[in-house]
C-alpha cells in the first residue's frame, strides 16, 4: 500500500508601497493568478514560487497545491481599504477551497500597506494560519526591503529574506524556503528567531551587496546561515517609503533550537549594521549640477532619478529632470521615460507621423509636478504589453507612445511599469546606448544594465516620492525618533525571540 503523498499549499501576494505617492494601488494593478495559472506563471521566470517548484515537483511524497497568485505590476501608493479586502478575501478564500494540507508555503514582500491595515502580509499569515490549523509548518519568504511585524513571526514557523540588491536571488529564496519547510515537514528541526530592532533608515550605493559595505553584512549572515544549527539569517533595510508604524531596519537570526546563538549572532549583525549607517546613505547631486555635468560629458551620461522609481512606489510622471533640459537648452540626444496617459491619448489620436501638442508630466503627482508643454512628433505606438529583459515575464504599461521633441525622446505610458532594466526602452526600439543622456528611474540596476558602460552615472537630487533624500519626504507615521529623520539617535540593541 502507497503511502499518502504529503499536501504541500503556495501562494503568493507580492507588492511594494509608496505611502507618498498620491496614486493609490488598486486591485486591477496586480496580475492574479489562481491554480494552475499559479504555476503557469511561474514556470522558467526564476521566481520564489518557480525555487519552491525545483524542490517539490521532483519529490514523489508531494503533492504541490496552488492556490492564488497576486504581483503588483509596479508599486505604487496606498491600498484603498475596499481593494485590500477583495484582495485578501480572494487569497484567504483559496486557502479554505484548498482541503487539508500538510505544510505551506508564502512568497510575500513585506512591505504593502492599505488604509485600516498597516500590515497586510502579518494579516493574511495570521489569517491562513486560523484557516490551516495551529500545528501545520508554514514559511514564508520576504524582499529584504520588508518591513517586520511580530506578527509576520508569531504566525510562521521560519522566515527567509533576499540575500541581493539589487534583488536577482528570487529563484534561490524560494529554494531555501522550501528546503526549510520540508525539514520542518519531516520534523527534522526546531527553529527559534532572534530579531533586534534597529532605528534607522537607509537608502545610498553601499547598499548593493555586490559592492557596498550592507553586501559584507550579508555576507556575514550567510555564514551564519551555514554554521552549526544555522538556518536563515539576514538584514531587513525596511522600505523607507512605506510610512507606516514598524518602519525600520531589522537583524534577524533563525537556528534550530539554539536561542542563544540565535540572539548572539543576531545582536552582532545589530551592532555593526549601526555602526556602518552613515555610510549607507545616498550621495545626490543637485538637479541643476546634474544636467550641466551631463552637457560637459562626452559619451552616455546616466542620470538616475531614483525619486521617481516606479519599482520603488513612485508615480512616474516626474518631468523634473525634462524641465530642466529644456530650461537649459540641452542639445545632446536624451531618452527618458514619463507616464501620462493624457499625452498617449493625444499621441493615439494624431497616429504614427503625427505631431501632437501636449502637457507632459505632473498627471498623477500634481503636488510635486507641473505639466510642460511640448510639440512633438509621435513615432512609435504600442499596446505596452513587453517581456522583461530581466525575468522574461510579461509587463504591461497600458498603451504606450514614444514622442520626440527636439533632440529629446520621451518614452511616455499610460500607466506605471517596472523601470529597474531596460526593457521598455528595448521594446519600444530605443537603444540607450545611442543616447548621450539617459534618465534611469530606478536607483540600482543590475550593474550591466547601465553602470558597466556609460561615462558617467550621476544620482540626481530631484523632487518625487521616492528620494533618497529621506528627511525631505514627510515621514508622520513610524516610530520616532529614527536616524536619518531625527538628530541624536541612540541604539539600545534588545533581543526578542520567537519560535512554535
Amino acid at each position: 500500500m502507497s503511502t499518502p503523498k504529503r499536501r504541500i499549499l503556495l501562494a503568493e501576494c507580492i507588492h511594494e508601497v509608496c505611502s507618498f505617492n498620491p496614486v493609490p494601488s488598486r486591485y486591477d494593478d496586480f496580475f492574479v493568478n489562481r491554480g494552475e495559472q499559479l504555476l503557469a506563471f511561474h514556470r522558467g521566470i526564476g521566481s520564489e514560487v518557480s525555487g519552491a517548484l525545483s524542490e517539490f515537483t521532483p519529490r514523489s511524497d508531494i503533492e504541490v497545491v496552488p492556490t492564488f497568485g497576486a504581483r503588483g505590476i509596479a508599486s505604487g501608493g496606498t491600498i484603498p481599504a475596499a481593494d485590500f479586502d477583495r484582495l485578501a478575501g480572494e487569497f484567504l478564500d483559496s486557502l479554505r477551497t484548498a482541503g487539508p494540507v500538510d505544510a505551506a508555503y508564502f512568497a510575500l514582500h513585506g512591505a504593502m500597506a492599505a488604509e485600516q491595515e498597516d500590515d497586510p502580509e502579518g494579516f493574511l499569515l495570521a489569517e491562513a494560519r486560523k484557516i490551516l490549523g495551529p500545528d501545520i509548518p508554514i514559511v514564508a519568504s520576504f524582499d529584504l526591503h520588508g518591513v517586520l511585524t511580530d506578527r509576520m513571526l508569531e504566525h510562521t514557523n521560519a522566515i527567509v529574506l533576499y540575500h541581493t540588491y539589487p534583488h536577482v536571488d528570487f529563484f534561490e529564496t524560494g529554494q531555501h524556503a522550501s528546503r526549510l519547510l520540508l525539514r520542518l515537514l519531516a520534523r527534522e528541526i526546531k527553529p527559534v528567531t532572534a530579531i533586534v530592532e534597529i532605528p534607522a533608515l537607509v537608502r545610498g550605493d553601499e547598499l548593493i551587496t555586490r559592492t557596498g559595505v550592507y553586501g559584507r553584512l550579508i555576507t556575514e549572515a550567510q555564514t551564519i546561515e551555514h554554521g552549526p544549527g544555522g538556518l536563515s539569517a539576514g538584514l531587513f533595510i525596511g522600505n523607507p517609503f512605506t510610512d507606516v508604524p514598524n518602519l525600520r531596519c531589522y537583524s534577524v537570526v533563525t537556528t534550530d533550537n539554539d536561542p542563544d546563538r540565535a540572539s548572539r549572532e543576531a545582536l552582532r549583525l545589530a551592532n555593526e549594521f549601526w555602526q556602518l549607517r552613515e555610510q549607507m546613505q545616498a550621495r545626490l547631486t543637485p538637479l541643476d549640477e546634474s544636467v550641466h555635468l551631463a552637457a560637459e560629458t562626452q559619451g552616455t551620461v546616466i542620470l538616475v532619478d531614483a525619486a521617481d522609481a516606479t519599482s520603488s512606489g513612485a508615480s512616474g510622471d516626474s518631468n523634473a529632470i525634462l524641465r530642466q533640459l529644456v530650461l537649459t537648452g540641452y542639445r545632446g540626444r536624451a531618452l527618458l521615460p514619463i507616464v501620462d496617459l493624457h499625452a498617449v491619448e493625444a499621441a493615439f489620436a494624431q497616429g504614427v507621423g503625427g505631431t501632437v501638442q501636449t502637457q507632459i508630466g505632473g498627471a498623477l503627482d500634481r503636488r510635486r509636478f507641473t505639466p510642460l508643454t511640448i510639440i512633438a512628433q509621435v513615432k512609435m505606438l504600442s499596446d505596452g504589453r513587453f517581456r522583461s529583459e530581466s525575468f522574461h515575464q510579461e509587463w504591461f504599461s497600458g498603451r504606450t507612445a514614444v514622442l520626440q521633441t527636439g533632440s529629446i525622446t520621451l518614452v511616455v505610458t499610460s500607466r506605471p511599469v517596472h523601470l529597474f532594466d531596460r526593457s521598455l526602452f528595448f521594446a519600444h526600439g530605443q537603444d540607450p546606448r545611442h543616447f548621450d543622456l539617459v534618465v534611469v528611474k530606478s536607483p540600482h540596476c543590475q550593474s550591466h544594465m547601465f553602470a558597466d558602460w556609460c561615462t558617467r552615472l550621476i544620482n540626481v537630487d530631484a523632487p518625487g516620492s521616492t528620494s533618497a533624500n529621506l528627511p525631505t519626504l514627510g515621514h508622520t507615521r513610524c516610530r520616532r525618533p529614527i536616524f536619518p529623520l531625527d538628530r541624536d539617535v541612540t541604539f539600545q540593541p534588545r533581543v526578542r525571540l520567537f519560535s512554535r
